[in-house]
């Protein structure tokens, strides 16, 4: 009995954080105008690159866009309609991936 609740621990355990959001998978949508590494300048320079932009600002800005309250350079209404499908978890997501890069 002891080996089957170890066994249905370890799988719960698994499950729950198999599906967490993966920001590497969910930052692929970024990679046209952001690049692979987060490092390109979009816009002729006017956007920074999102690996020069500090994590929190980054996230902040991220939300914004989610909500239709900031239009940075903008891309207000662009960057909304790129981030209107991710949850506030998958933002997390992309934003610790790009600390990553």
């Amino acid at each position: 009995m002891k080996k089957f609740a170890f066994a249905a621990c370890t799988a719960l355990f698994a499950a729950t954080f198999s599906f967490g959001a993966d920001g590497a998978t969910l930052f692929k949508s970024c990679v046209a105008c952001h690049g692979a590494a987060a490092d390109r300048p979009y816009l002729g320079g006017k956007v920074p690159a999102l690996k020069s932009i500090a994590s929190a600002e980054r996230l902040e800005s991220l939300k914004g866009y989610k909500a239709g309250t900031l239009n940075k350079y903008g891309q207000g209404a662009i960057m909304k309609a790129q981030t209107a499908r991710f949850s506030e978890e998958d933002l997390a997501a992309i934003n610790a991936y790009i600390d990553s890069l």
